[in-house]
């Protein structure tokens, strides 16, 4: 897509955010700015650390090789 078309297309999502209802709930709103709870976060899982680098597969230990000589 050219810049153009980029730039209109993003100027209608703009639009579309500032001028559509979002229907916000003001009756939770202050049951949680009186109780001062917010609901928890969802947690966040943690990588394993296989999946730190996904490349890792394909690295020789070049250490094991030093030590036979």
């Amino acid at each position: 897509m050219g810049r153009g078309r980029q730039k209109a297309k993003d100027a209608k999502i703009a639009r579309q955010l500032k001028y559509t209802p979002h229907g916000t709930d003001l009756r939770e709103l202050e049951r949680e700015l009186l109780t001062g709870e917010s609901p928890a976060p969802a947690p966040v899982p943690e990588p394993a650390e296989d999946d730190s680098d996904p490349y890792a597969r394909w690295i020789e230990d070049d250490d094991d090789d030093e030590d036979d000589d």
